[in-house]
């Protein structure tokens, strides 16, 4: 009797003969996996393809949102700084006033020209008195 490596030795080398060296080596159970493997890899590439979509547009919306605050802010800031009377650090508007404004006797110069000549007139509305006395209360 043949013992139990004997027998496996003669076995295989009976399935190796039978195999000849030109023929492909068909598989089939190597295939299957191969397919299920590349199936496997194939989900596993699409999720992580999803995934960085996902992450790109979850970025863009940030930088989206982060832009607009940002102008948000630089309008704000603008119309704040824009406007003296909410601006109350920087006093320096100030209207200008002229060096004779506190002066106590103001306008005391304006003095008819003295080249003047002065000549009667007979007729009252045409007179020099009515042409003074309308500019100074009618007007």
């Amino acid at each position: 009797m043949l013992s139990g490596s004997h027998l496996s030795h003669l076995l295989s080398l009976s399935l190796t003969a039978s195999i000849d060296a030109d023929d492909p080596v068909d598989d089939e159970d190597e295939e299957e996996e191969e397919d299920d493997s590349d199936e496997d890899d194939t989900a596993e590439l699409l999720r992580e393809l999803q995934k960085i979509k996902r992450e790109r547009a979850e970025e863009q919306a940030r930088r989206e949102r982060e832009r607009k605050e940002e102008e948000e802010r630089i309008r704000t800031e603008n119309l704040l700084k824009g406007n003296p009377l909410l601006n109350q650090q920087n006093s320096s508007f100030k209207i200008k006033r002229r060096w004779d404004d506190d002066v106590v006797f103001k306008n005391c110069a304006k003095a008819e020209p003295k080249n003047k000549e002065q000549h009667f007139i007979n007729d009252t509305i045409r007179s020099e008195f009515h042409r003074k006395f309308m500019d100074k209360y009618i007007k």
